[in-house]
């Protein structure tokens, strides 16, 4: 979980993969899986992703799991300011 600078807490769906391991339907393959036990969870009727607005692979990942654009926010990363987006999908069969 973390929380966004408007005080909301987010479950957040996340990963890091080595880069001989990207394109081989990982990510999605993992975030599917964690978005499934998510919603298992009582009280879980969303999750989140926060993505730098240039990972496109991440955004594809994201989207492939039925999240959608919910806001931008800039990310202080050592000294950079990185633009980021938090994507989101909620479980409407629980709300």
């Amino acid at each position: 979980t973390w929380q966004d600078a408007d005080g909301e807490t987010l479950l957040e769906i996340g990963y890091l993969l080595r880069r001989d391991q990207w394109r081989r339907g990982y990510a999605t393959e993992a975030a599917l899986a964690c978005k499934a036990y998510a919603f298992t969870l009582p009280g879980i009727t969303e999750v989140s992703s926060m993505i730098r607005d240039t990972n496109l692979a991440s955004r594809r990942v994201a989207e492939r799991l039925g999240m959608q654009p919910r806001k931008r926010f800039i990310k202080h990363y050592y000294g950079i300011d990185m633009p980021h987006i938090v994507y989101s999908v909620q479980n409407h069969s629980r709300g």
